[in-house]
């Protein structure tokens, strides 16, 4: 978030980033999201057998994705930095 001082010298006073812009739109769509699917849904794995409100299911599906996401990167960047050292030895 960019934020500047209502007595800068540019005198364009409080001003939001476009991440910050984007995280308050993405937060209200997810609270619409949230307020329309509160009906619950029964879940069937394996030998589990449960049932959760739909927004619960749905965020936590998305976190999983996002915590797989990020580690398959954090591999990623790992194997591409011990490449370049190597590369540098040789």
């Amino acid at each position: 978030m960019v934020e500047r001082p209502a007595d800068s010298s540019d005198g364009q006073g409080f001003r939001l980033g476009f991440g910050a812009i984007a995280s308050l739109a993405g937060g209200g769509l997810l609270l619409i999201f949230i307020l329309q699917n509160t009906q619950d849904v029964r879940l069937d794995f394996l030998s589990w057998h449960f049932t959760w409100p739909l927004w619960v299911l749905v965020i936590v599906s998305a976190a999983l994705g996002a915590v797989l996401w990020l580690g398959l990167g954090v591999l990623r960047r790992h194997r591409r930095r011990k490449e370049r050292r190597q590369e540098r030895r040789s």
